[in-house]
Parts: C-alpha cells; sequence; structure tokens
C-alpha cells in the first residue's frame, strides 16, 4: 500500500514539474510576443528562447524568431529559424521571400534562388504589388549572379582594426583633418537589436597614408559634439557642407515607437566658438516616415536623403531637395525609378566627380546590400553594382573618398570585429572598373530597344476585348503622340518604340465607354546591362487597358478615398485619387457626375448625415479647384445608411465605410 501511494506521489509530481514547465515556457513565449509587437527584438529573442523548450507551435516560435533577427538587421541568423518555421508548415506569406533574403546574405545564392521561385509561384492575390516585383527582379538577379560576380577590381580592403568595435561603426564621412563616424557606444542599449545606441564619433586621420594602405585613423575616437549628443535616442549617419560648418544627421529610434517611424532629419551649425549649435529638426522631415543617411552635394545646394515616405517606388527611396540662397529647403523629390527600386536605397554619396554613389537590395548585387554608382548622360540614368571586393554578399554601404583612389565604406562581411565595421580602400584603377572579362566582354556594343503594345477589354466578368477603340500613346515632354491607332477585332494595338527615361500615356476612347488614361514610364524599365548577353536586345512591354461602361445611375467607388474620425478634409492619400477622378472627367467633358460620402456607424445618425454632406462637398471643392466646372458635379452625404461593413470591429473595417463614390447623372 505504501508504495503504490509513493508511486501515485511520484507521477503526480512528475506530472506537475511538466504542466509547470509548459506553463513557463508559455509565459516565455507571450512575453516574446509582447516584446516583438513593441519592437524590441533582442528582448523578444531572449523570451522566445526559453519557450523553445515547451511545446509552442513551432510554425509561430520559429517565424518570430525568423522575424525578430530579421527586424534587429541580423539576417543571417535568421535563416535557420525561417527553415524551421517553413519546414513546420508555417502559413506565414512573406517566410520563403524573407528567408531567401537571409540565404542571400550567407551567399547561399541557388537556395535562395530556389525559395524566391516558390514565393513568387504561390504569392497570394493579396501580396503587395511592390513585393512580389521586389521578388521577381531578386529572381533575375540570381539567375545572373555568376556575372555579377564577375565583376571585380584591383582594390585592397582594409579593416580599420582598433577603431571598430564589437558594436557598430558605419556612415564614415570626411571633415577637414577628421573622420566623423557613427558608433553604437552610448551608455543606454537599444532594445531593438541589443545594442548601445548610436552617436556620433570622430577620430584624427593621418597625415600621410603609406602606400601600402596604412589609413586608418590616429587616436581613440571621442565624442563629436556635447551639444548634438543625446544619451536617449539613435543619432546618425552626418553630412556636412564642404565649408565643414553645416552638419544635417539622423535622430530618433529611442525604442518607444514600433517600426522606426520616428527617425528625423537635424540641422546644426558650428558656431564663431568652435561648439556647434542645438540641433533642430528640419522641416522637410516626414513625422509618419523613416528618414536618414542626407548628403550634401558638392556645392551645397541640394540634400540628398533617404526615407520610406508615402508615394515611393517602395521600401526606403532616395529624395532630394533644393537649399535657396537663405537655407530654405524645397519640397523633397523622389529620384524616381532609375535609381529607386522595390527594394531599399540609402546612404547617397556624391563624389568629387559628380557621380552619386548609393547602397542598394534592389539593384543586381551579390548581398543584401551592395554599392552602386549611378551616371546620367542624355536623359538616361545608369546604375552599375562596384563589383568585388566592395561588394560581398554581406551588407556593404556607406562609401565616401578621400581622393580619387582612396576612401572608406562600412560592412558586416565576415572577419570584422562587431556588427558594421568601417574599413578603408585603395584602388589600382577606377572604380568599378572590371578586370576580369565578361561575356559578352565589357567593351562590346550592347543596344535595346524597346517597344510598347497592348489590349483594350471591357472591365466586365469575363473581360471582352475591344475593337475600334481609338488608341493614343503621348510623349508626356512634348505632349505630342507617338502612336495613333484603332484596335482591331482582338482587341490589340502596338508595338511601338520607346525611349528610356522618358514618361507616356497611353488613352483609350471607344463609343458607350469612359475613356482611359494610364500614365507609362520607363524609368527603372532598362534593362542593366550586366544582364545583356548578346549585341541587340528587344523586349516589348504589354499593358492592359480596361474600359468602363458608360451607364446612367452606374456608381463607381473611389479606392483611398478616406476620412480620419470625424474629420472631412482631404488627406494627401485622398488627393491622389481625386486626381484620378479629375482625369476622368477632363477625358470626358460630356460627363456629369454625383460625390456621395458615407460614414461609419459611430456617432449619431444626424451627425453622420452633417458629416457625410461635408465630406462630399470637400470632394467637390477640390474637383472645382482643379479645372472642372462646377455645374458638372453635385454631392450628397449618405450618413451611415449604406454601409459596406454592416458589424464592422475594426478600425480598418470602419475605414472601408468611411468611403466615397461617384455616380454618374448624365452622358
Amino acid at each position: 500500500m505504501k508504495s503504490i501511494t509513493s508511486s501515485a506521489l511520484l507521477v503526480a509530481m512528475s506530472s506537475a514539474l511538466i504542466l509547470t514547465g509548459c506553463n513557463s515556457a508559455m509565459q516565455a513565449y507571450k512575453k516574446g510576443v509582447r516584446h516583438f509587437d513593441a519592437g524590441e527584438y533582442n528582448l523578444a529573442l531572449t523570451q522566445f528562447q526559453k519557450a523553445s523548450t515547451g511545446t509552442i507551435d513551432q510554425a509561430r516560435l520559429n517565424y518570430y524568431e525568423a522575424e525578430s533577427y530579421r527586424l534587429s538587421n541580423r539576417f543571417g541568423e535568421a535563416a535557420p529559424f525561417y527553415q524551421k518555421a517553413i519546414e513546420a508548415n508555417t502559413t506565414e506569406p512573406d517566410a520563403r521571400f524573407n528567408y531567401a533574403y537571409a540565404l542571400k546574405s550567407q551567399g547561399n545564392y541557388a537556395a535562395a534562388l530556389e525559395q524566391l521561385q516558390q514565393y513568387v509561384a504561390n504569392a497570394p492575390k493579396t501580396t503587395a504589388k511592390a513585393t512580389l516585383e521586389k521578388a521577381k527582379r531578386e529572381v533575375e538577379t540570381l539567375k545572373a549572379i555568376d556575372i555579377i560576380a564577375r565583376n571585380k577590381s584591383l582594390i585592397t580592403l582594409k579593416n580599420l582594426g582598433s577603431m571598430n568595435s564589437t558594436g557598430a561603426e558605419f556612415a564614415p564621412v570626411i571633415r577637414g583633418e577628421e573622420l566623423v563616424f557613427t558608433s553604437s557606444r552610448k551608455e543606454q542599449v537599444y532594445k531593438n537589436n541589443g545594442l548601445p545606441m548610436l552617436g556620433l564619433y570622430k577620430t584624427k586621420l593621418p597625415q600621410n597614408p603609406d602606400e601600402t594602405g596604412n589609413s586608418a585613423p590616429t587616436g581613440a575616437p571621442e565624442q563629436f559634439s556635447s551639444n548634438v549628443f543625446q544619451g536617449d535616442v539613435n543619432e546618425g549617419t552626418p553630412a556636412f557642407t564642404k565649408d565643414g560648418k553645416t552638419m544635417v544627421f539622423a535622430r530618433g529610434n529611442n525604442g518607444k515607437k514600433k517600426g522606426g517611424l520616428d527617425v528625423d532629419l537635424y540641422i546644426s551649425r558650428l558656431g564663431d566658438g568652435g561648439a556647434w549649435s542645438q540641433p533642430l529638426r528640419l522641416p522637410i522631415s516626414d513625422s509618419t516616415a523613416w528618414d536618414g543617411s542626407p548628403a550634401f552635394s558638392g556645392d551645397g545646394k541640394t540634400l540628398y536623403f533617404a526615407s520610406n515616405r508615402a508615394g515611393g517606388a517602395g521600401g526606403i527611396d532616395l529624395y532630394r531637395t533644393s537649399i535657396d540662397a537663405s537655407g530654405r529647403f524645397s519640397r523633397p523629390v523622389n529620384m524616381g525609378r532609375d535609381i529607386n527600386t522595390p527594394g531599399d536605397e540609402m546612404f547617397p554619396y556624391v563624389g568629387a566627380n559628380a557621380k552619386l554613389y548609393f547602397s542598394s537590395d534592389g539593384h543586381p548585387g551579390l548581398g543584401k546590400l551592395d554599392v552602386f554608382v549611378a551616371t546620367r548622360s542624355g536623359g538616361v540614368t545608369r546604375v552599375e553594382n562596384m563589383g568585388q571586393p566592395i561588394n560581398s554578399p554581406a551588407d556593404d554601404f556607406g562609401l565616401v573618398y578621400v581622393d580619387p583612389t582612396k576612401g572608406f565604406l562600412a560592412s558586416n562581411r565576415p572577419g570584422g570585429k562587431g556588427d558594421d565595421d568601417i574599413y578603408f580602400f585603395q584602388e589600382g584603377m577606377t572604380p568599378g572598373t572590371p578586370t576580369v572579362a565578361q561575356n559578352p566582354p565589357a567593351n562590346a556594343p550592347k543596344t535595346v530597344r524597346y517597344f510598347i503594345a497592348g489590349t483594350v477589354s471591357a472591365n466586365e466578368t469575363p473581360i471582352t476585348p475591344l475593337d475600334s477603340a481609338k488608341v493614343r500613346i503621348l510623349d508626356d515632354a512634348t505632349g505630342q503622340p507617338i502612336a495613333e491607332v484603332t484596335t482591331g477585332q482582338p482587341g490589340t494595338f502596338g508595338k511601338y518604340p520607346l525611349q528610356e527615361g522618358k514618361d507616356y500615356t497611353i488613352l483609350a476612347e471607344r463609343k458607350g465607354y469612359l475613356t482611359r488614361r494610364e500614365q507609362f514610364t520607363m524609368q527603372g524599365k532598362s534593362i542593366p546591362e550586366i544582364f545583356l548577353t548578346k549585341p541587340e536586345t528587344d523586349t516589348t512591354f504589354n499593358v492592359a487597358l480596361l474600359l468602363d461602361k458608360a451607364t446612367l445611375n452606374r456608381t463607381f467607388v473611389l479606392e483611398n478615398i478616406y476620412y480620419d474620425l470625424d474629420k472631412y478634409n482631404i488627406r494627401p492619400d485622398a488627393a491622389v485619387e481625386l486626381d484620378k477622378l479629375v482625369a476622368i472627367l477632363q477625358d470626358n467633358p460630356t460627363l456629369k457626375i454625383e460625390l456621395g460620402s458615407h460614414t461609419d456607424t459611430r456617432a449619431s445618425d444626424a451627425y453622420n448625415q452633417k458629416l457625410s454632406q461635408n465630406r462630399a462637398k470637400s470632394a467637390v471643392e477640390y474637383i472645382v479647384s482643379k479645372g472642372i466646372a462646377a455645374d458638372r458635379l453635385t454631392y450628397k452625404g449618405y450618413g451611415e445608411t449604406q454601409l459596406i461593413i454592416k458589424n464592422a470591429k475594426t478600425e480598418e473595417e470602419h475605414q472601408r465605410n468611411r468611403r466615397t463614390e461617384f455616380k454618374i447623372t448624365e452622358l
């Protein structure tokens, strides 16, 4: 009896220990998710590693760990966790996409290609257009990786040794006899990646670097300026005017806001007493975006910077802003799709040769970030990979020149001292000049001819091709047509020659249908020279134009015409869509419409009725301000009487109900 009781007790104790272990693992998992949601990825990893001893869903747990490494810029370490998540049948749609880039950062190109091909083949319809385009571009890059790897230069690359730490050093810039750089040396730790927060530091450059490339700065790095230094935020990527008296840098990411959207550009000036002024936030910064890595042009009249603000090509793009004589900055302009891709473009630098150097993971490269150089001639921008050893499978970025053959850059390639290290490089020839013959030879003449063709169809189910539709293709620069054609029986047109770097407008019209206008740009569509294997290459872009039937009382929902709660002002995203409606009214001059506005249910009927009336009125006033006659427009507020989602619970569902539509009232 006693032995039976003891056995039962042991079983109970064993069960209790298992239960305690399970509870402990689940608690760690939940803590990890809370840290992850707060953007505290390093703290999240600590909890997820504790949770791995329990019976947590392996697909979810490993995906969280992989994402924690990726979002704290540790792609290589993310790879095995993506693999485990995929093997556990994760349902996360971007798992293979991110796994591919993690594999690429390790130099495992064949496996990266396999993952991306599977991702493209199985991408759901809800996949973001920019993400899918980036994946398709990367597939082509990985297929040609052997060609890209042949681009090598006679360059000596040397780690700066004692100046680098086990943390991060990057964004070197020359100011007089000093090297100013960004480094993770502050006392406060950044919860995103577990490293000390970033600050600005400086060190002396040697007066006469010897021919062996011994250009390591002398003396221990010191704080750049106590007036600029702020201990509880990240600060970095400085840029200086030619006289060294004005500095623009990035500041933010104190860990209190997820996603890194609290990074802005700041300006500081050197006073007569030798002290830098308290930094002021630049008005060109977007409070809802990440703005960083600034760089001045040689004459100081243009500031380049990187931003993930709305309206770009995808990811982080490069922008430029002009600076007038009084120091005011113009509205930033996106540098276009020859430079910007659906990926990330960062760390611009304008060399003494007026060429633009930058880093990107969207142009064909060897690693996550590669260094590229852009030149413009005859209205066409060419982007070239700087080749090995400047580039590697790792992140390579922040290149600057000391003179035409020497400079510095940052990289997290293997063999360094820490996360990102600064390297000195010395060239034996012109930057980017290949020393290994390419196939075909680099100097072989290669020509690409670009064409456009397409179809015109009725926007209905099933889609029906339309004959007898008039199509005009206009050169936006001149307003003149490069082609005027009428579609035949299959509803097709083309092909017509296009020029690199130009923008075009395609107009399609047919009786009984609304005239359709489509923009088409050749920016970013040039085939990279490294992919050209024949002396002559022809490529045709196909566009599909869908025409809506012009039917009385037909209603069209305007996408993205949304309003903030209790507001009726026109948001920037709404203005973009309303401009499309303005174009429809311009192209269909006999059309008259009613603007109808709808609210969600979070107020009284009377309040919502009045609010929707004001919203419809503001939309009409915006359209009239663009030159459309007021007598072609009426407006009506429908309040909450015509909900798309009747029992909306989430903010996204409520926002779908807060919409604007237009209805044809007269043809």
